[in-house]
């Protein structure tokens, strides 16, 4: 169990438009909440920018979160804002270092709700060593957004050793994935539906950089190309790398790992565990030389336990996804025309 620090007596149990005001209930907010939880010397000139020295190759990714509920099994908003600014840096081959948080409230919202959010943020910071160093906060009238909405930019410092592009990526690489899917879509979708499961999915959201940069240090080179398949899962991220390059990608059916009960889940709502949003899982590409040693390694830390290889990259079907299915058939697999689940990151 988590233990979160006791929150501190406020003047107010609801988030309300007076907050977005740039007043004095705004100032209460915003030290109470922000920096006095997130502070480090570069928040603490509570600018509305920051000033920083930086040596080396940098990488730079910005997402905006509007999960719906924004607590679920797992996790919460606050999770997906940060672990996914983190690990889109992570699959740059970037260490993160630097974010910025821009919260967009809605009159109404608990403070206590808040509270929890922002404590979520303060713990992966300070596992992850990154500091938040600038943001906003608005507040918009109740109607008008939905609870919460995060904006989180990250900047990182990329390893020496990375070398990441669609275009490295030759026939017969292997093509790895970093844990079993699918954990996060059912986990929000059992919460919207009120599903009961004898055991409770829970979402995958987690930091993956530790691990990736790990890999790089070990593999370096032979580490090709790195995606997180969050919305849309591993089937659209492959999808798109195969559109990117003058190649194939065949994958296994009998290969993928999906736990019993995602897989329950999916088949009662008609779901491809291929599409489904993840938020704690990599993808990679790496030369065959180095594919059964580095599953092995990936095998070896609790994030990655299960991790497999689902693939490789072939000459024939160019710039299409193919699967073999268990009964040894193949079909492409396409894009969807749409989402399996809005609102899910």
């Amino acid at each position: 169990m988590t233990l979160e620090c006791p929150m501190p007596q406020t003047e107010f149990d609801i988030i309300t438009l007076g907050h977005g005001s740039g007043g004095q209930l705004s100032a209460k907010l915003l030290q109470q909440f922000v920096f006095n939880e997130l502070t480090n010397p570069l928040l603490a000139t509570q600018h509305d920018g920051a000033v920083f020295e930086a040596h080396g190759t940098l990488a730079f990714s910005t997402d905006s979160y509007v999960v719906n509920p924004i607590f679920f099994p797992g996790g919460n908003i606050g999770d997906l804002a940060i672990n996914g600014t983190l690990n889109d840096l992570a699959m740059c081959g970037a260490t993160p270092k630097y974010l910025s948080l821009s919260f967009i409230l809605e009159d109404g919202l608990p403070i206590q709700d808040f509270w929890r959010i922002i404590q979520t943020i303060k713990r992966i910071c300070i596992e992850q060593k990154v500091w938040i160093i600038t943001g906003d906060t608005k507040v918009v009238e109740k109607g008008k957004g939905d609870k919460i909405f995060i904006n989180t930019s990250g900047i990182g410092f990329v390893n020496a050793k990375a070398s990441l592009s669609a275009a490295r990526v030759e026939i017969d690489d292997c093509v790895m994935v970093s844990h079993a899917i699918g954990f996060h879509g059912i986990s929000i979708l059992s919460q919207r539906e009120g599903l009961q499961f004898e055991t409770e999915i829970k979402s995958d959201t987690r930091c993956v950089s530790s691990i990736v940069q790990a890999c790089l240090e070990r593999y370096g080179q032979d580490i090709k190309w790195l995606r997180d398949p969050t919305r849309g899962g591993v089937a659209t991220s492959l999808n798109e790398l195969a559109e990117a390059i003058d190649f194939g990608i065949s994958i296994e059916e009998n290969a993928l790992k999906v736990d019993g009960l995602v897989k329950g889940a999916c088949s009662l709502f008609g779901l491809d565990p291929l599409f489904v949003a993840n938020e704690g899982v990599f993808i990679a590409v790496v030369s065959p030389a180095i594919a059964e040693d580095m599953v092995l390694f990936l095998q070896n830390n609790k994030e990655s336990e299960l991790a497999f290889i689902l693939g490789k990259i072939c000459a024939d079907h160019p710039k299409k996804l193919t699967l073999k299915s268990k009964i040894g058939g193949r079909r492409v697999v396409t894009k969807l025309l749409g989402d399996q689940l809005p609102r899910i990151c």
